[in-house]
């Protein structure tokens, strides 16, 4: 029996990466010929909303900020986990109540804990 280095179901998967590669890098390609290449010091420059920088970019953010984008992807996985939990609700019965529930009130204290501590204010 010859031994095969790829097994054959994986031949699709490989054939769908190499024609996305490709795909990709023929974008690419014919898209720098076509595109205009007319550089300027105003389009070199940062851009911050139509307003000039008022910083240096490499310059320390604050941790606030860090701490908010924390909270926010916390509360936004909740919101992940809750959907799927809602669709298979009736066939998970009680047990599944019961542990949505405790989820809620782990999140539910952890939010406490930040508001009490101030991570949400904005100052």
């Amino acid at each position: 029996m010859p031994e095969t280095i790829i097994p054959a179901g994986y031949f699709p998967i490989i054939l769908f990466f190499v024609i996305a590669l490709f795909f990709g890098l023929v974008t690419l390609f014919f898209g720098s010929l076509i595109r205009p290449n007319r550089p300027s010091v105003e389009k070199l420059s940062p851009y911050e909303c139509g307003n000039p920088p008022f910083m240096d970019s490499r310059s320390r953010v604050f941790i606030r900020y860090y701490l908010v984008a924390v909270l926010f992807v916390l509360f936004d996985l909740e919101a992940v986990f809750l959907y799927p939990w809602a669709v298979v609700y009736h066939k998970i019965g009680m047990y599944g109540l019961v542990e949505m529930l405790l989820f809620i009130v782990i999140l539910l204290v952890g939010y406490a804990y930040a508001w009490r501590k101030g991570a949400l204010e904005w100052d």
